[in-house]
Parts: structure tokens; C-alpha cells; sequence
């Protein structure tokens, strides 16, 4: 019989430490969570998870510290959906916050298609800013004071005409606490989607809104020096301008071309057959016995898959492996008791332990009726169906 009790004390003291920062740890699609830390790259150690990016010429830049490396599952999202990132003080959620009140400052979101997520680099060219907002005259806000407003979400709309395929979307917040001092502090972190359309047609990029990131912004820039405390408005937002894609003609969702076929997602998604799921870790159910052997066989597969849910848990927390830890003392007590036929509930789906989602969530910002009306439209199209992962 294989133990945890020690590993888990350790994982839940360095998942308790918090600072005044923060990290992008959940995704929504259309309003539903795809679980924490699922198709999220982050920070791995719970002890820094939250920290800003330690210099603006790293290639954490891109998607953070530990986010050149993809994570197991890639969440489909249609073109003309909607895309929430939360943003947390605890990544574990053990307390509440999102960010600390004097970490003001703009926000965005940039968006790269890449082949093969497993390979191609996530820092580097390619990049292009989907969303921007910096100081609201009207509100008297922040970006950062709007985001505690809505409790850490900050949502953007898909643009209909991205090509479907797999895409990284990088939300960012940059906090001007301490620019004045040549302290401007970053935090970033991607998730990982498949647009699902049927658009095949690259996009026609001008030269001056694909960046590099890193590369995107210098250390002079005016959007990383300004003084918060004297501020001279307008706010100048750093890096690009807002990349807008041509919207697909009318045909493209109507009429025989809207029986165009869509991208399949082939990689990257949550197998079906799974019990349960932690982050980018699932478990799935042990091979039926009728023996000794293989009652302590399965018992063993169970451990192993318990170890391996340990061993990748995020800073989001290993609730979910403690629960299907749960179920392989279950295949061992029958084991020790004489009961070689199972498992117990074979294939009963187990119940997770993820944070109660927010009630609320955000629309995307934006002043126009006409994009709201837009957005109004589309919701009604992509939502006759739900996204949540399986």
C-alpha cells in the first residue's frame, strides 16, 4: 500500500503561500469553467507562482515562468465565443482576492496560432494584441480595479474570422505600483485553445501589429515609466495597437458555406472515459479482476495514477488526487478483505472538489452598442451548444 499523507501535508503548505500578486489560473468558455489550471501554462512552484516576470527581455514573457512548456489538454472554444481568464491572490483559491488594490494599472490580451502545441515556441513572433484597457476616464479606473471589481475575470470575445487550429490567448496585467522607481511588473500566463471554425484563410497581418514577445516593449517605454501618483493622462498603452480581423462575409455564417467544414481538434483533448480530473491530469478506471493478482494489481495502477496526479498538480492544488486516492483505499481495503472481484463502482464518475465557479461573469468590455449587438448575436449562435469539456 502506497502512502501520501506526508506529501500532501507539503503540497498543501507551499500551495498556502500567497503574496500581494497574482496569476491567471482558470479558463471559461463561454461562461463555463473548464476546471482549474486545465489548458493553462503557469508557474509551476507554488512559492512564486504568483510573482511578476522577473525581466521584460525573458522569454517568460511569453506565457510565464514554466510556460514554454505545453500542458496536457488544449480546450476547444468556437470562433465567435467567449473566452474568461481568472486571475487569483491564492492560486488554490484558499482565500479570496485577485489582485492587491495598489497594483493599478492596464490590461490585454494577445492571441498566437501555433501548429503543433506541444513543439512550437510560444516566445518569439507571431503575436498579435486581441484587447487593450488602460485607465477609464469615465469610471475613474484602472484596467487592474476593475478586474478585483469583477472578482479576477476579465473576458474578450473570439473574433469571428480567426482561423480554427490551435491557438495560444495571453492575457496580461501590468501593475504600475512602482514604475516610478523602474519597477514595472508584468504577469502573464496562456491558455491553451483550439478555435473551433471552419475558416481556413490566414489571417493578413500588417507588419506593425505582429510582435514578438519578448520584444514587444522596452524598458523606456512610456507605458512602463508612468508615475501613478502625479499621472498625466491620456495613459499610453504599451506595445501594439488593438489587432482587429476582418469580419467573414455574410456567406461564411449563412447559406451553403455555412456548411463548410470545421478544424478537428486531433491532440490535446480530455479522453472521455475519464473518472475525474485534476488540472491536466485525469484518472481512468483500472483494469477489471477477478484474482489476488489482480485485485493488488489494480491496486498498485491506482497508486501509480494517484502519484503521477501529485507529481503534476499545479499551484491551482491536487483536491482531485486526493479524491481518486480516495477510491484506490477503497480498491485496497477489498483487497485485505478478501474481495478479489471489481474495482468497486467500476466506471462511477467521482465527484470533484474544484472551487465553486463565480457568480457572476463578465461581458467583454466595450463601449459600442453595435459591438454589442454583435456579441448578442453571436452568443445566441455559439451557445446552442455547451462547451464544457467532457
Amino acid at each position: 500500500m502506497k502512502h501520501f499523507t506526508s506529501f500532501l501535508a507539503a503540497v498543501a503548505s507551499s500551495s498556502a503561500v500567497a503574496s500581494a500578486h497574482t496569476v491567471f489560473t482558470t479558463l471559461f468558455v463561454n461562461d463555463v469553467s473548464q476546471g482549474d489550471g486545465t489548458c493553462v501554462r503557469m508557474n509551476m512552484n507554488p512559492q512564486e507562482c504568483t510573482n511578476p516576470i522577473a525581466g521584460i527581455d525573458s522569454d517568460d514573457m511569453a506565457c510565464g515562468v514554466s510556460g514554454s512548456q505545453p500542458v496536457a489538454f488544449t480546450c476547444p472554444a468556437p470562433a465567435g465565443g467567449k473566452l474568461t481568464f481568472e486571475w487569483r491572490l491564492w492560486a488554490d483559491a484558499e482565500q479570496p482576492g485577485a489582485l492587491d488594490i495598489s497594483h493599478k494599472g492596464p490590461c490585454a490580451v494577445y492571441a498566437k496560432q501555433v501548429k503543433d502545441m506541444a513543439t512550437d515556441s510560444a516566445a518569439g513572433p507571431g503575436w498579435i494584441k486581441l484587447w487593450e484597457d488602460g485607465y477609464d476616464d469615465a469610471a475613474g479606473k484602472w484596467c487592474t480595479e476593475k478586474l478585483i471589481d469583477n472578482n479576477g475575470l476579465l473576458s474578450i470575445d473570439i473574433p469571428e474570422s480567426l482561423p480554427g487550429g490551435n491557438w495560444l490567448f495571453r492575457p496580461e496585467l501590468l501593475a504600475l505600483h512602482n514604475a516610478d522607481k523602474g519597477d514595472p511588473q508584468f504577469y502573464t500566463g496562456c491558455a491553451q485553445v483550439f478555435v473551433q471554425s471552419s475558416n481556413t484563410a490566414p489571417l493578413d497581418v500588417p507588419a506593425e501589429s505582429s510582435v514578438s514577445i519578448p520584444g514587444y516593449v522596452q524598458a523606456d517605454d512610456p507605458g512602463l515609466t508612468f508615475n501613478i501618483y502625479s499621472p498625466q493622462f491620456p495613459y499610453p498603452m504599451p506595445g501594439p495597437k488593438v489587432y482587429e480581423p476582418a469580419e467573414l462575409a455574410t456567406a461564411s455564417v449563412s447559406g451553403s458555406a455555412s456548411k463548410a467544414v470545421a478544424a478537428k481538434q486531433t491532440e490535446g483533448k480530455v479522453p472521455s472515459d475519464y473518472l475525474i480530473k485534476n488540472a491536466n491530469w485525469v484518472g481512468v478506471e483500472v483494469a477489471s479482476y477477478s484474482t489476488e493478482a489482480g485485485c493488488w494489481d489494480a491496486s498498485s495502477a491506482c497508486y501509480d495514477q494517484a502519484a503521477t496526479c501529485y507529481d503534476m498538480a499545479p499551484p491551482t492544488g491536487s483536491a482531485n488526487c486526493q479524491v481518486w486516492e480516495q477510491k484506490c483505499d477503497g480498491i485496497n481495503a477489498a483487497c485485505s478483505a478478501g474481495d478479489f472481484n471489481g474495482p468497486p463502482n467500476k466506471g462511477q464518475k467521482l465527484e470533484g472538489e474544484d472551487p465553486a465557479p463565480p457568480e457572476d461573469i463578465p461581458e467583454p468590455a466595450s463601449g459600442a452598442e453595435s459591438d454589442k449587438a454583435k456579441r448578442q448575436v453571436r452568443r445566441r449562435r455559439v451557445r446552442r451548444s455547451a462547451w464544457r469539456l467532457p
